[in-house]
């Protein structure tokens, strides 16, 4: 159920050796000059459009359920996105070096500025905020927070922030899996939906997984 949108109106031709130039008016209308006269463009350019499907609730509980979802995923995403983007940045310039000492001299110092950028705002997180965050986290790189902390710093470091996690309900082990989980599909639901109105960055997953067949899977889940 792939519904993309596509229109297409063909360009009249043009003979060869015209001069042509292309101007856009105050009204962002394009058009075209020839030789001093003027035509008007006879196509629009368009982006790829996804069709979503109508948001329809069972009562009034679950709609509310989806609007808290939705407020918390869309606080907590940028914070995921960044952490990718950072994790992103070092690898390469770790990968650019050829000596171990610089690379661990680099490595600690950008996880002493991910922290120091992080933790201010992370205190913030509610419970169930740092659950879909850590959701998210692996969304967005393809490893749990448990495994990033565990890279970065020693196993114990890992084990250490696992156990401390737990005391408020927290799994840093916990991985995103929209084609089982249904809290995990409405989550993916939320973002494509905030990605195509431009609310919330669009950045690629590092998981493989396609949207609108989650959307038939979870529609044949509820009508068995």
């Amino acid at each position: 159920m792939k519904n993309l949108l596509y229109i297409f109106i063909l360009f009249p031709f043009l003979s060869f050796g015209q001069i042509v130039e292309k101007v856009q008016d105050s009204t962002e209308y394009e058009y075209f000059v020839v030789e001093g006269d003027t035509i008007h463009k006879d196509a629009i350019d368009l982006d790829e459009i996804k069709l979503f499907n109508k948001l329809e609730f069972k009562d009034k509980n679950e709609r509310i359920r989806y609007l808290i979802l939705k407020r918390k995923t869309k606080k907590v995403y940028p914070y995921a996105k960044l952490a990718a983007d950072r994790l992103i940045s070092l690898n390469e310039r770790l990968e650019s070096m050829t000596k171990k000492r610089h690379r661990r001299k680099y490595a600690k110092r950008i996880e002493k500025y991910i922290e120091d950028e992080f933790s201010a705002e992370l205190k913030k997180l509610t419970r169930t905020e740092g659950q879909i965050l850590v959701k998210l986290i692996h969304r967005q790189t393809g490893n749990t927070t448990f495994e990033l902390v565990k890279e970065l710093r020693s196993g114990w470091k890992a084990f250490w922030y696992q156990n401390t996690a737990k005391l408020f309900k927290i799994s840093l082990k916990k991985e995103f899996d929209p084609v089982t989980v249904e809290e995990d599909f409405l989550i993916e639901d939320i973002l494509q939906r905030e990605f195509q109105v431009g609310n919330l960055e669009k950045q690629k997953p590092a998981m493989e997984f396609d949207y609108f067949d989650l959307v038939v899977e979870w529609n044949n889940k509820q009508h068995e």
